[in-house]
């Protein structure tokens, strides 16, 4: 059980950093967050494979990386002009 809760709140930390280095907002808050970061890991180590420093299970650096893209693709796919200030 604390595994699955670590891993959510590493989950929404990448989604946090991906919507932070792209520059806009992810929907649904935290829970956005979360989805963004947990698929951003599994799309980032498919892509760029495990390798960094790793916590809870994913390799951090691919799996910001794989957040960025998701982020990116989310706003584009969205029509999301909503930047942060």
């Amino acid at each position: 059980m604390m595994h699955l809760i670590w891993t959510l709140i590493i989950g929404a930390v990448i989604g946090c950093i991906g919507q932070l280095i792209v520059g806009r907002d992810m929907p649904l808050g935290w829970l956005g967050n979360i989805i963004g970061g947990l698929i951003g890991a599994w799309l980032g180590t498919t892509l760029l494979g495990n390798w960094g420093p790793s916590l809870a299970g994913m390799a951090l650096i691919p799996a910001i990386i794989g957040a960025v893209i998701v982020v990116f693709l989310v706003s584009l796919l969205l029509g999301s002009t909503r930047r942060k200030a």
